[in-house]
Order: C-alpha cells, then structure tokens, then sequence
C-alpha cells in the first residue's frame, strides 16, 4: 500500500510515523511545500488533560515536552493593575520549530520518506492508494473536492495577530490594556527559556481606529505588520518590562470556524483529511496542533486495521475523532464570542468579577472550583463583600420594584413565560410592553447567532418602554446569555435568563459571573435550591 501525505506539519508527520510503526509495511511519502526549517507561528500548546492518547501512541511528544518544553499549572489574569491567577490548568508548550524537527526526525528513524519545498495536488498524487491531505486551513486538496463535502465557515468579529516575545511569562497570561483607541488583549505563555508567544486581538473599531489596517494581508506570506509591532510594543510595554515583539509572518486577521462533513472523499480517489483542512476552534479553548494530532492517531489506527477496505477505514477514523473535536468546537463557540465583546467586559467589571466571567465561558462555577478551590471562594467573597449577601440570595432593586433574591419562578404557557414571581407579586411578561403599571419585557432567543439582530432589535423596543426587567427564553445558552448581557450592560436593566433546566450550580455561575441579573426557573426547582450560600 502506498499513502501520500499532503501537508509536513505536527499532524501530517504524526500520521507518517504512527502508521509506519502500526504496519511497516505499507509506504508512506509525506509532501511538504515548505522548506525542512521554515515554519510560521512560535509555540504550540497543549493541556495536560488533552494528552493522554498522544502519548500513549508515540513518546515522541512527551519526549519533545521534556527536553525542551515549558510547563505551568496556573492562568493569570491582568485588568486595571490587579493580576489574578486560578491555578488546576496544567499545560506545556513548546517551540513549533523544535517540535517539527523532532516529529521529522521520528518520521524519517520509522522510515517515512518526507519530501520538503514540494506542493502537490491530487493531479500530482494519482498512482497512491490513499492521500491523507493534512495541508492546514488553505486546504488546496480540499477545495479540488469541495463538490464531495458539506464546508461550513464562520468568520469571528475579532481581529488577532500572533507576535513573540523575550519577555518570559510564567504561564498563561490573559493581559488586557485600554489605550488611546480602545481596548486590546493579549493571550502570552512561554515555549522556551527565552521566548514567549504573544497573541493579540482587538476588536475591527479599535483596530482601525489605530491605523492598523493598512497593513496588505493578501500578499505572499513571509513579511510582517511592523506598525502594528511598533504600536502594540508600546502599549504593552509596561506588562513586559520594556522587552521586544518578535515577528514571523506577524498579520493581523479574522479566526475561521470550519466544521465539515464528511472528512473524506472516494473520488477521483481515496481521500482523508485532518487537522485544519477540515475542522478549527478558536486557539483560548483549544490547539490545533493537539487536534490534528489526536486525528492522527484515528486515522493512523483506523488505515492499519483496514488498509484493504478504505470504507470500513474512513468510518471507524471519523468514529473516533469527530466526537472529541465537536466538543472542542462546541466549547470554542462561547469562548470566541466572549473575545468578541472582551472590551465591553473590561469597562463593566471589576478585576475580580473580569476574571471570574472569562474563566467560566464554557465552564461552571464547580468545576472551576475542583481546578483552584481558593479562586473560587475569594470570587465569592468578593461578591459578598460587595453586596453583603450570597449571589443567588442578593436583593434587586430597580425603580419601584424589587426583589428578595436573584430566583424568580416563571409560569408558562404552552412552552411561553407568561409571568415571574420574585417577590411574592406576579410580574406579567409581555413581547410588545404597556404605558404603565409593572411588567417585564419578554425576548425569545433565536436558535443561532443569525437571528441576533432581529432579537436585540425586540429587546431594544421593549427596553425603551421602561419594563421593570427584561427576560429572555428559547434559543440556546449562548444566544440566552448575549441578549441579558445586552439587557444588563446597553440599557442598565436587570436581565432574567429563563432556563427550566438551569441547574443550581449554572445559576450560581450566572448570576456570580454577571451574565444575568436573575435566574427564571419552576417554582418546584426553585424551591429546591438553597440561596443563602
């Protein structure tokens, strides 16, 4: 069996060594387009809870790890000269160079043949009984079959731009500065003993309020934004000690979401694909690398077992991988959103609660806490010290109406909130408002971030009506929370996220993270739930 491997870097070299080991037999040529030593990019990071099943199909990155890679246990988060950490995130990073020479180096010592400053397309690979394309996001093999998959493609509102540095963090470091032109924030983490990697998003209102779009990003890769260098070197220079941006093909652009069904092809012939060709998150939930890593090990797994049935192959590889890299996607979605809307967060919250909201995106308020108990409990006791109650039991007060705590029982009707009781009076929730007398606007929350607009435009009619609260049901968790938050930060109105199958501890992270102001739930859970701790 000969098998060609379009694209050499970490997931492409991972499959080439993996299926040599799994059967030396079959013949295995990988196809990089790039020199052996060029790469874009710094470091490449992983969690520890996601390594498991790459270790146990090589040592190699283990190995890589180390000899030559960074660990750390906690997150920093720096906002208005505080810096806070939560510890229980174990991860490592590592230069991508040494990782590349280290997977080319395994590669070749099992027999793959790897063929550097060569592109090929499927006119070129004819005579091989499999091409695996593993040839990154600009997929050319894949757009040769885009008429044989089903490519979505999601096009994030944030600007990024990836940079290093000689400032040394100690670990995943969140820095957020408002400048002259608006807020910026950067993701750094060390890959070395002398480098860190320096990520930076802004939002497009501030990006070309800063004159930083006049940068030609469509020209051949290889030269770097060097105003951009010069102006976020400035900004930030203080969080680094004065120290330089590094450039590598440094660009500013927007994060692509690509989900695709299937991640393979019968014709012209036998494809597979894996890593970004056909699947990305947004990097502050998850590593590319690691993800086309873990597929790897399925598709190398899978084509070893079944090298003479490609069909029984391509099946038990999607099996394995789709599941895992749909949970990653999934949790990258509300991860993305919350850096689309990082500067409104900077401006509404304080350090404690700025850190506590970013640290619960996809995440709730137990589980953060088996990571760091501490952070947890100081977030508490913040609130407290605050408010000078628990989060669910913390009075509202809002106009002539009020309310015990932040639990509000919602009556229904044929699956629509008609009313809420807070404080002991029910509150009528209406979709079109009255002139006088209390009452609560009531929003339905579209099915995907397409329907939005229509949505904020419902809420903005009802908010300019005075309701006493403004409630939001339907849809789903993300779209729920976006519309509250609209509520809570736009029209300073307090929010209820009507969820019936909201339990206590997401409600806690809710209310404790400012995502809402009141939680509805049935009167039968809400008595269920003690709101004093």
């Amino acid at each position: 069996m000969r098998v060609a491997v379009a694209g050499g870097g970490p997931g492409g070299l991972f499959f080439a060594t993996l299926l040599r080991r799994f059967d030396p037999s079959i013949k295995v040529t990988v196809f990089e387009r790039d020199r052996a030593d060029d790469t874009f990019g710094f470091g490449v990071v992983f969690s520890d809870r996601t390594l498991e099943g790459i270790h146990e199909a090589d040592p190699v990155l283990r190995q890589a790890l180390d000899a030559g890679g960074c660990h750390w246990d906690d997150i920093e988060v720096r906002l208005k000269g505080e810096r806070i950490r939560c510890g229980g995130n174990g991860m490592a990073a590592i230069v991508r160079t040494t990782l590349l020479h280290l997977l080319q180096e395994r590669a070749v010592a099992l027999g793959a043949d790897l063929r550097f400053s060569k592109e090929v397309t499927l006119d070129d690979l004819g005579d091989y009984d499999l091409v695996v394309a593993a040839d990154g996001t600009g997929s050319r093999i894949r757009e040769q079959v885009a008429d044989y998959l089903e490519v979505t493609v999601e096009t994030s509102e944030v600007k990024f731009i990836w940079f290093g540095t000689d400032y040394l963090f100690d670990g995943l470091t969140f820095v957020h500065e408002h400048g002259p032109h608006g807020a910026f924030a950067v993701h750094g983490y060390p890959i070395s003993d002398s480098v860190s990697t320096f990520i930076v998003e802004a939002d497009e209102a501030t990006w070309r309020r800063a004159g930083l779009d006049e940068f030609d990003v469509t020209q051949t890769p290889g030269p770097s934004d060097m105003r951009t260098k010069e102006y976020l070197q400035g900004l930030f220079a203080n969080q680094i000690d004065g120290r330089e941006l590094l450039v590598n093909n440094s660009r500013w652009s927007n994060f692509v979401t690509r989900r695709t069904r299937p991640w393979h092809v019968f014709a012209p012939q036998p494809v597979a694909f894996l890593g970004d060709a056909v699947h990305t998150a947004h990097f502050s939930v998850g590593s590319g690398t690691k993800m086309a890593m873990e597929d790897a090990v399925a598709l190398a797994s899978a084509v070893a077992e079944h090298k003479d049935d490609m069909e029984a192959a391509f099946g038990e590889y999607e099996r394995t991988a789709r599941p895992p890299v749909e949970r990653v996607q999934d949790a990258a979605r509300p991860s993305l959103s919350w850096w689309e809307r990082f500067s409104i967060y900077h401006d509404a919250f304080e350090p404690w609660q700025f850190a506590y909201h970013f640290l619960t995106r996809s995440i709730s308020d137990s589980r953060l806490e088996r990571r760091d108990p501490s952070f947890v409990t100081s977030s508490h006791k913040a609130w407290h010290d605050s408010f000078g109650y628990s989060p669910l039991g913390t009075p509202i007060r809002h106009g002539g109406w009020s309310t015990p705590g932040r639990v509000a029982t919602v009556v229904e009707k044929a699956g629509v909130p008609v009313s809420l009781t807070a404080d002991g009076t029910p509150l009528p929730l209406l979709t079109e408002g009255v002139d006088s007398g209390q009452w609560g606007g009531l929003v339905e929350a579209p099915e995907d971030e397409a329907g939005l607009t229509a949505a904020r435009a419902e809420l903005a009619s009802l908010a300019n009506r005075n309701p006493n609260c403004l409630a939001v049901y339907g849809g789903v968790s993300l779209t729920r929370v976006l519309l509250t938050e609209e509520a809570r930060f736009h029209y300073g109105l307090p929010s209820v996220l009507v969820d019936q199958e909201l339990d206590r501890d997401k409600a806690v992270t809710a209310v404790l993270a400012g995502r809402t102001d009141l939680v509805g739930v049935t009167p039968e859970v809400a008595a269920e739930w003690d709101v004093t701790s």
